[in-house]
């Protein structure tokens, strides 16, 4: 009984260190439904691509890294991807809200807005980035742009929260790097990587953390 009571206080301690130090309220089920965002969005767009190819505005968009889209196709994939991280943040925010709330926590604490600081850095400055990519028509560097430094962003802002989102981020990263080698691909690894990856590591944190 002693060694037990040793161990359930060793816990303790290591569980008021993490509650000081990092912000672990975040919901795993964000993630499972921004994965199903994701795949709804790379759907949509995957048909988007498909008539703006059979109406002769797109030249195999399948194998090319600048492809002359038209500015309404241009515009119709950039609404798509709006609205997924729309209702991916709106997710994220409510849904840890009430995790918070349950485990009466706060929500805006200096572990997460640390958490965000350090997250929309490398997030903004790869925004910006992939917005002159597309700007110039370069279309198929479009997304392994947008998975490298969404992986990135992830990875610098899992110090200051659930270690799950470290490996988020190092496998969004490497798919980025992968559709460099495979550029036209792109839809299928964007999918991929903020679609099935964000099921996978959301599962992980949704029965590892979420269900204690």
């Amino acid at each position: 009984m002693t060694k037990e009571k040793y161990l359930q206080d060793i816990a303790e301690i290591k569980n008021i260190m993490n509650r000081s130090t990092r912000f672990i309220s975040l919901s795993g089920l964000s993630g499972i439904l921004a994965g199903f965002y994701a795949i709804i969005g790379g759907i949509i767009g995957y048909f988007i691509l498909q008539r703006a190819q059979i109406n002769g505005y797109t030249d195999s968009f399948d194998r090319m890294i600048s492809t002359p889209f038209n500015q309404n196709t241009s515009v119709q994939i950039i609404l798509v991807a709006i609205v997924v991280l729309v209702l991916a943040v709106i997710t994220a925010f409510f849904l840890t809200k009430a995790k918070a709330k349950k485990y009466n926590q706060k929500i805006w604490t200096k572990q997460s807005i640390r958490l965000v600081l350090n997250f929309l850095a490398p997030l903004s400055i790869g925004g910006l980035f992939t917005l002159i990519m597309l700007y110039y028509g370069f279309i198929g560097l479009v997304a392994p742009c947008m998975l490298i430094f969404y992986g990135l962003a992830c990875m610098n802002a899992s110090h200051f929260t659930l270690g799950t989102v470290k490996y988020l981020g190092l496998t969004c990263a490497i798919l980025g790097l992968l559709n460099l080698l495979f550029i036209g691909y792109g839809l299928y690894f964007w999918v991929a990587g903020f679609g099935i990856c964000h099921i996978l590591y959301g599962s992980i944190m949704y029965i590892k953390y979420d269900k204690q």
